[in-house]
């Protein structure tokens, strides 16, 4: 299968067994350490922007959004954790979860959507390099792997400073 037709839906709370089966797959355990677990620890997800993607009754990947706040700024989102099963890559699944989940965020009103990822893949979505020591994880991040995607022009001029997860989950 070159071309898979996935079917996008909101996240369901029955999906939970096959995105912790998913997670554990992609992520291994050692998933909690890493800095953007820490920031969701706590933190509310904007579970209206969680979006799953299956092939017939197969979970394929599934797109996640934390409200969070940078410095004293709301209205920002941080991405992940994206999730594509290793027989799905490279199919369009990934493509369809961030363009799905971007445009939700854009309608909400969300200014600004970050993320830890590899400019190569991130940068067809609009992402960019944060410039260095503007914003700030609570935990060690390489800065070139520190993106964000204005969902309103100039909005990264907003922010400044370090992330935390929002814990109502309002943005």
């Amino acid at each position: 299968m070159t071309n898979p037709e996935f079917t996008l839906r909101p996240e369901r709370a029955e999906d939970e067994p096959a995105l912790r089966e998913l997670a554990e797959a992609i992520f291994g355990p050692g998933r909690f350490a890493r800095t953007p677990y820490r920031v969701r620890e706590g933190a509310a997800v904007a579970g209206e922007l969680s979006v799953t993607a299956w092939c017939g009754d197969e979970l394929a990947g599934s797109i996640r959004f934390t409200a969070i706040r940078i410095g004293a700024a709301g209205g920002a989102l941080l991405l992940g954790p994206l999730m594509i099963g290793a027989k799905w890559a490279g199919k369009g699944c990934g493509r369809a979860l961030i363009e799905q989940g971007l445009t939700l965020a854009r309608e909400r009103g969300t200014a600004l959507v970050l993320l830890v990822g590899d400019v190569p893949y991130y940068e067809r979505f609009g992402f960019r390099r944060v410039p260095p020591g503007r914003i700030t994880l609570p935990g060690p991040v390489d800065p070139e792997r520190l993106l964000a995607v204005e969902l309103k022009p100039g909005a990264l001029r907003d922010y400044e400073g370090p992330v935390q997860g929002e814990q109502d989950g309002s943005s």
